[in-house]
C-alpha cells in the first residue's frame, strides 16, 4: 500500500513540475511589474523606468512610423513577441521591463523573485550588452554610437531589498 501512495505522490509531483516548468512564459507588461517594483524598498524601479526614454519609445514614433515594423522592432516590446506569448503587455508601453528581463508570467511570483537563482530558472534574465545592441546599433537612423557601460549606468535600477542569492 505504501508503494502505491509513493508512486501516486511521485506522479502528482511530476505532473506539477511538468506544468510549472513546461509552460511558455508570457509577456505581462510593465503594469504587472509595477505592483512590486514601485515600492521604495524595491528602489522604485518602475518609476525609474517610467521616467526613462525606454518607456516613451513608442510615443516617440510619429504618424506612419507607429505602424512601421522597422521602427516598432525597437520601439515596442510587444511587437517583437508572437501573439501567443502576449498576456497583458501593450504596444504603447514602449520598451518595457521584459525587453531586458524576459517574459515575466512565470517568474513574477513574489516568492520566486526573492530567490534570484529560482527566478533565473523560470525565465528571468540579467540584461547584457547583447540585448541592448539589438536596437542600439548602426541600423538605427538615430544612432550616434553606443557605450554600453555608460548607458547601462544611466538606466541602472538596482533592487536594494535582500535576496537569497
Amino acid at each position: 500500500m505504501n508503494n502505491k501512495k509513493l508512486v501516486s505522490l511521485l506522479g502528482m509531483l511530476f505532473l506539477f513540475v511538468s506544468l510549472t516548468f513546461g509552460q511558455d512564459a508570457k509577456y505581462i507588461g510593465a503594469a504587472k511589474c509595477k505592483m512590486c517594483h514601485n515600492k521604495a524598498d524595491k528602489g522604485a524601479q518602475f518609476t525609474k523606468w517610467e521616467s526613462s526614454k525606454h518607456s516613451k519609445a513608442f510615443a516617440d514614433l510619429k504618424g506612419a512610423d507607429q505602424k512601421n515594423p522597422k521602427c516598432l522592432k525597437c520601439h515596442s516590446t510587444a511587437v517583437n513577441v508572437g501573439d501567443a506569448l502576449v498576456a497583458s503587455i501593450t504596444v504603447e508601453e514602449g520598451v518595457s521591463c521584459e525587453t531586458c528581463h524576459g517574459p515575466g508570467s512565470v517568474y513574477k511570483v513574489a516568492t520566486t523573485m526573492k530567490d534570484k537563482k529560482l527566478a533565473m530558472t523560470k525565465g528571468m534574465i540579467e540584461p547584457k550588452e547583447a540585448v541592448c545592441v539589438k536596437c542600439h546599433n548602426k541600423e538605427s537612423p538615430n544612432f550616434k554610437g553606443f557605450n554600453y557601460k555608460e548607458y547601462a549606468a544611466k538606466i541602472a535600477h538596482a533592487d536594494p531589498s535582500p535576496k537569497t542569492n
